[in-house]
């Protein structure tokens, strides 16, 4: 049998003569749209604390200061990627968001798909936070994980993809270098964008959905082979690799 890429959940597809057309899950993408609405939410009060107050209390609160998490306030390893500095960053960082994150949780699934732009966004601000004293804020560091994720898991189950699944690689590679090439400019932490992108890629690569076909012809479906058990060691392992660094930092600029 030849190898279809999987469909999307309640579309319509004839297969080719010879091959199977196997149904992907109809996870609904609601983490995605909780983070969407999360980000939004908390930057109407940035914006309206600024407007009021003169001051924009969520970041004053929750923005990456190294000098700051130094002191104990390790919390800014994490906030930083639901605060964002304009209307234009939300906009874009949100429009990523919707894009890759969609796709990303039907096979992931709610929980490892939250485990994934946690330990992405985490590991970009630690990364930052390590290589930048620049202050900083925005959700590109977990965006980044997951655009890591994406590579890994087209490349790990490629036979569903066929001859697409290099060119979607390709593709998102490039995307990436972009991306990169443009947080060169000033003002953005391209650090926290690579730090993000290894933290995301190594969960990914480790917990991320190996898909396989169960059910009998003409009831074929997609379902996840990966253990519960992979999941939460790669989880733990990433997740500790950048606590010790962060406490290794903490110590030696103390």
């Amino acid at each position: 049998m030849s190898s279809q890429p999987p469909v999307e959940p309640g579309s319509q597809q004839t297969p080719p003569q010879g091959q199977v057309v196997v149904q992907a899950p109809s996870t609904r993408p609601l983490a995605t749209y909780a983070l969407i609405a999360v980000c939004v939410l908390i930057y109407i009060v940035q914006y309206a604390t600024q407007s009021l107050l003169g001051v924009d209390v969520p970041a004053a609160y929750g923005l990456k200061v190294n000098d700051w998490i130094i002191r104990g306030e390790l919390w800014r390893l994490i906030t930083p990627m639901f605060l964002h500095g304009s209307i234009y960053h939300i906009a874009f960082n949100m429009y990523a968001l919707y894009q890759f994150g969609p796709a990303l949780e039907r096979y992931y699934g709610h929980k490892r798909f939250l485990v994934l732009y946690f330990l992405g966004g985490f590991a970009g601000n630690v990364a930052s936070f390590a290589l930048t004293q620049a202050p900083s804020l925005g959700s590109s560091t977990a965006i980044f994980g997951l655009l890591g994720a994406e590579a890994v898991f087209i490349y790990q189950n490629r036979k569903f993809f066929g001859n697409r699944a290099r060119q979607a690689i390709s593709q998102i590679v490039l995307v990436a270098v972009v991306n990169l090439v443009f947080g060169l400019s000033p003002g953005i932490d391209n650090w926290g964008h690579v730090g993000g992108l290894i933290g995301g890629t190594a969960f990914a690569w480790f917990a991320g959905p190996l898909l396989q076909v169960e059910g009998f012809f003409p009831n074929l479906n997609l379902v996840d082979n990966r253990e519960e058990r992979e999941v939460f060691l790669a989880a733990c392992g990433v997740a500790l690799v950048f606590i010790l660094l962060t406490g290794a930092l903490i110590v030696t600029r103390q």
